[in-house]
């Protein structure tokens, strides 16, 4: 792996070849991807690639890299030790919302890691995953969700923003509103705030599922 740039400009170069990567990867995919396409796109010379990257593979694991602190940070960087667990989650959801919204590429990446390079598929989710489980597990000690697995929450509640945020952000980008059943057809790129309120209703329950109270049961005088 090459050293960072030790320039603001090296950076900035740096930083727009993995901007280029990140459309085209998301436009052609890996395989039809290539160096010449990331450097037209970037406005360099080929040569200027390999100042930064060694090769394809490079760039593409480097990007999922950057996408993963981007989405983390955005998750992240309007939550207060203050705040209640329920209302830190709220904000995350809605940062991830607003980052896939303006990084759709995300979806794809994550997904072709899965057969580009496995590695950085699984360094991905453990980043997140990691992050999450010691929140929950510091949020259970202090009472503020009931008592769960926060390992089996940590991945069910990914699961529950990376399916809303494909169904209403990724898939709706161009499609015409219709039905419930149809991915293709929620007609917008922002999570609806109907939508929104409705998963965090859910997240909420979820999150506080202590056992209900057991029924007393019926006598056969109060049955009468």
């Amino acid at each position: 792996m090459r050293q960072p740039p030790r320039t603001a400009r090296g950076t900035r170069t740096r930083q727009a070849l993995l901007d280029s990567a990140e459309q085209v990867f998301a436009e052609v995919g890996y395989s039809d991807a290539s160096i010449v396409r990331i450097t037209e796109r970037a406005g360099v010379g080929q040569g200027t690639f390999y100042l930064y990257f060694d090769s394809k593979l490079q760039i593409f694991e480097e990007l999922v890299e950057d996408l993963n602190r981007r989405v983390r940070h955005a998750m992240t960087e309007n939550a207060t030790e203050r705040m209640t667990r329920i209302e830190r989650e709220r904000e995350g959801f809605r940062g991830f919302f607003r980052f896939t919204a303006e990084h759709p590429a995300l979806y794809r990446i994550v997904r072709e890691a899965e057969f580009v390079s496995p590695r950085s598929l699984r360094l991905h989710y453990t980043r997140i995953v990691e992050g999450y489980i010691q929140g929950l597990e510091d949020a259970r000690e202090a009472g503020d969700v009931g008592d769960i697995d926060p390992a089996v929450a940590a991945w069910a509640l990914m699961g529950i923003g990376e399916m809303i945020g494909m169904r209403w952000v990724l898939w709706g980008r161009d499609g015409a509103a219709g039905g419930s059943s149809d991915p293709l057809a929620s007609g917008t790129d922002v999570v609806p705030e109907h939508v929104f309120e409705h998963m965090m209703q859910f997240i909420e329950r979820a999150l506080d599922a202590r056992p209900a109270a057991t029924p007393s049961p019926v006598t056969k005088e109060a049955a009468l």
